[in-house]
C-alpha cells in the first residue's frame, strides 16, 4: 500500500520536470512514509512513497526487474495488494523459473516481482490472473512502452493528465494538479463534473472537477507511448452469471459461498504486520472479523461512534467482539472534532464527496493507526450479495410493471399534484418511471427543480442518465435487482464507498482491505438469483445463511446501520448551523452557486419546515474544496506522519 506518482515525457525527460515530480511527490507522502524512492530514465520519472506491509526489508519502489537477458528491463510503482502472489509466484517458478541460470527468478519475498514477472510472461492478460487490489504502473525500457492497470472494482485510484508535454499519473490528484504547467494543461473546472456530483453526492469516474485529469477506470488497463494518448482497455465485464438454485441444493450453495469467503479473508491475512478489522453493528463487517480472528487470535476491532442517540452503533459492536473474543476499542467522536476535521479530510479527499459517513471513518481509521498498520472491512457485500433495501423497490413497483406506458405516464402526472408528505405520492412517482430513468444509486439529494434552483447553470441534459445510460445499456434482459447491482458497481461503490474508504485510512497511513471485494468471492455472489437475494422480509439472504455459525446470532438478521452521522440535527443546532452559515458566507463560489438560494435552504431547514440536510452538505463540502482547491483561501494543517515501519 502506497502513493505513486508518474511522469511520461513526449521528448526527453529534463532535470526541472524530473525536480517537479519528485517536489509533488511530498504531497501524497500519507500514503507511505516509510520509504521514499525515485528512478527515471530518458522518457519516464517514477516516484513513489512506500507503506511496508509485505517482505519489509526488501520489495523497495520503484522496483526493477526483467528475464535472464535483461534483468533491469522492466521499472515499476504499484499501489496495493496482490494476495495470489505465493500461488503465482509458484506458476511462474514452476513454468519458467529453468529459464534462470542461476535459479533466482525472484531477489525478493513480496508481491511486486510477481506482477512485473506475470506481466512479461502473460502480457496484459496477467491482470486478469491478479487477485487484490491495485494501481500499477510498469515501464518496459526496450520498446519504451508504459503499461498502467487498475483493480477489477476500483479499490485502489490511479488519476490521468495528458497534454503536450506528456502523461502524468498518481495515487492522487493534487499530486498530478502540480504538474499541470509541466503538461501543458489548465486547472480549469469541469462544469458537467460538477452537476453529476451535485446530482449523485461524487464526482462519477472516469471524470474529476478538474477537466484535464481523468481517472483509469476500474477493471481497466491502459498502453502509452511517448508523445502519444492513452489507449485505455476494459478488461473486467461483470456479467451476473445467474444460476438458479436446484432442488435439495440450497446447503451446498451456501456453503460455497462460506468457503469462498473464508479463503478470501484468509488471503487478505497475509502480511508482515498487525492486521486488525473494523467493527460495526452489521452482518458483513462481523462476518470479516469472525473469520479474520482465526488467523490472528489477537485481533483488535475498531468502531466509530456518536453520543447521540440512536446514531451508533457500538454496543452492537462491542457484543460482537465480546462474541467472537477480540479486543475492542471505540472511537467517539464529537462534533467539534467533526467541525475542525473537515478541511483537512476534504484536502485528503481531492475531490468531494458528500458522503458523511466518512468524517467518523476518518477518525475511527487515526485510532486503528495507533495499534495496527492494516484493517479489514467488509464494504462490497451489499453490491455483491443485495444488501441495499432499495433493492427490494422492484417488488413493491412490480404492479406497474402490467400497465400500459401511456397509463404509467398519466399516474406520474397524478404524483405532481398531491402535495408533498402525502401518503402515496412517491410510490405514484416512482412507479410511473421506468428503471432507468428512476434509480441511479444510493444518493439522490437533488432533483432537477432543485438543482436549477441553486447551479448558476444548470444543464438538463447532464442528469444521471447521462451518467447511468451507457451502464443500463450493458444489463438488458436481466432482472432488475441484478441491474441495480450492475448499475452500482461502475456508480456508487467506486465513486462513494471505495473513494472514502481508501482516501481516509490512507490519510493516517493505514491499508484497508475488503474481501468481499474479491474475485473468487465475485464468482459465486454473481451466479445467485434475485430471491436468494432480496425478499419482502430481508436482504442478503443467502449470505446471511452462508454466515449461520459464523457471525453470531443477534446479528445474523439485524438490519445494518453503519456509521451514521446526525447531521439532520447538528445542522439545526449549535452543532454545525454557525459552521454552515460562515462556509456559505465566505465561500468565492457566486459564479456557480445561487449563494443566497442556499442560505434561504440553510433557515428553511433550521426551522423545520424541511429536511435539506442531505442537499445542503453537498454544497457544504463542494464550497469547503473549492476554498482550498480553487481559491487558496482554506489551508488544512496537514501533519508530517510519523509512524513506526512495523507494528
Amino acid at each position: 500500500m502506497c502513493g505513486l506518482l508518474g511522469f511520461l515525457t513526449s521528448d526527453a525527460a529534463t532535470e526541472d520536470v524530473v525536480q517537479q515530480v519528485y517536489d509533488a511527490l511530498h504531497c501524497v507522502r500519507h500514503r507511505g512514509p516509510d520509504e521514499r524512492g525515485t528512478w527515471h530514465d530518458d522518457h519516464i520519472i517514477f516516484g513513489f512513497n512506500r507503506l511496508s506491509i509485505i517482505d519489509i526489508e526488501h520489495s523497495h519502489q520503484p522496483l526493477r526487474w526483467g528475464p535472464p537477458e535483461n534483468r533491469e528491463r522492466y521499472a515499476l510503482t504499484f499501489n496495493g495488494e496482490i494476495y495470489n502472489y505465493i500461488e503465482l509466484r509458484e506458476e511462474l517458478s514452476r513454468t519458467h523459473g529453468s529459464e534462470f541460470p542461476d535459479g533466482q527468478m525472484f531477489l525478493t519475498q513480496g508481491d511486486s516481482e510477481t506482477i512485473v514477472a506475470a506481466f512479461h510472461y502473460w502480457g496484459p492478460e496477467a491482470v486478469r490472473k491478479l487477485r487484490g487490489m491495485f494501481a500499477f504502473a510498469i515501464w518496459d525500457t526496450e520498446t519504451q512502452d508504459l503499461f498502467l492497470a487498475r483493480d477489477q472494482f476500483g479499490i485502489k485510484p490511479l488519476f490521468l493528465a495528458t497534454g503536450p508535454g506528456g502523461t502524468a499519473f498518481g495515487s492522487e490528484k493534487k499530486s498530478l494538479l502540480q504538474l499541470l504547467p509541466a503538461l501543458g494543461l489548465s486547472d480549469a473546472l469541469d462544469p458537467r463534473a460538477l452537476e453529476h456530483y451535485t446530482v449523485l453526492q461524487y464526482v462519477p469516474e472516469p471524470e474529476t472537477l478538474h477537466q484535464d485529469i481523468r481517472r483509469l477506470e476500474s477493471g481497466s488497463y491502459a498502453t502509452i507511448r511517448p508523445g502519444q494518448a492513452p489507449q485505455v482497455t476494459r478488461y473486467f465485464h461483470p456479467e451476473f452469471k445467474v444460476r438458479p438454485f436446484a432442488a435439495g441444493a440450497e446447503a451446498a450453495r451456501y456453503r460455497e459461498i462460506a468457503q469462498a469467503l473464508e479463503d478470501s479473508v484468509a488471503k487478505h491475512m497475509r502480511a508482515d504486520v498487525t492486521v486488525g478489522s473494523f467493527l460495526s453493528g452489521g452482518i458483513d463487517s462481523t462476518a470479516i472479523a469472525a473469520l479474520a480472528i482465526r488467523h490472528n487470535p489477537n485481533l483488535i476491532t475498531f468502531t466509530a461512534a456518536f453520543e447521540r442517540e440512536g446514531y451508533s452503533e457500538a454496543d452492537v459492536a462491542a457484543e460482537s467482539a465480546a462474541a467472537i473474543g477480540a479486543r475492542h476499542i471505540i472511537r467517539t467522536v464529537s462534533p467539534a472534532e467533526f467541525a475542525a476535521a473537515i478541511p483537512e479530510i476534504v484536502w485528503y479527499l481531492d475531490d468531494p464527496v458528500a458522503d458523511p459517513a466518512l468524517v467518523p471513518l476518518y477518525f475511527v481509521a487515526k485510532e486503528a493507526r495507533k495499534h495496527v498498520k492494516v484493517v479489514l472491512s467488509g464494504e462490497g457485500a451489499d453490491e455483491l450479495f443485495g444488501g441495499y433495501t432499495i433493492y427490494r423497490e422492484p417488488l413493491s413497483l412490480k404492479p406497474f410493471e402490467y400497465l400500459p406506458r401511456g397509463v404509467r405516464k398519466l399516474a406520474g402526472r397524478l404524483s405532481e399534484r398531491i402535495p408533498d408528505g402525502t401518503r402515496g405520492k412517491s410510490l405514484l412517482h416512482r412507479g410511473s418511471l421506468t428503471l432507468e430513468e428512476r434509480y441511479y444509486g444510493n444518493a439522490r439529494s437533488f432533483n432537477d427543480a432543485q438543482l436549477r434552483a441553486v447551479l448558476r447553470e444548470f444543464r438538463p441534459e447532464w442528469t444521471h442518465q447521462d451518467v447511468t445510460a451507457p451502464i443500463y445499456d450493458r444489463s438488458r434482459g436481466w432482472d432488475p435487482v441484478t441491474r441495480m447491482q450492475h448499475l452500482d458497481l461502475f456508480t456508487w461503490l467506486r465513486g462513494d464507498i471505495l473513494v472514502k474508504a481508501d482516501k481516509m485510512t490512507m490519510a493516517n497511513s493505514l491499508e484497508l482491505r475488503v474481501p468481499f471485494l474479491d474475485s473468487e468471492v465475485f464468482k459465486v455472489a454473481e451466479q445467485l438469483p434475485y430471491e436468494q437475494k432480496i425478499s419482502k422480509e430481508t436482504s442478503k439472504y443467502a449470505l446471511r445463511q452462508a454466515l449461520e455459525g459464523i457471525v453470531p446470532g443477534h446479528v445474523l438478521h439485524r438490519a445494518k446501520l453503519g456509521f451514521p452521522v446526525p447531521m439532520r440535527h447538528w445542522l439545526r443546532g449549535t452543532e454545525l448551523y454557525d459552521w454552515a452559515r460562515q462556509t456559505i458566507a465566505d465561500s468565492q463560489t457566486d459564479q456557480l452557486l445561487d449563494k443566497p438560494a442556499i442560505l434561504a435552504m440553510l433557515e428553511e431547514h433550521r426551522a423545520g419546515r424541511s429536511d435539506h440536510s442531505r442537499r445542503l452538505w453537498t454544497l457544504l463540502v463542494f464550497m469547503v474544496w473549492h476554498g482550498i482547491f480553487v481559491e487558496d483561501r482554506i489551508k488544512p494543517d496537514i501533519q508530517e506522519p510519523v509512524y513506526p515501519v512495523s507494528l
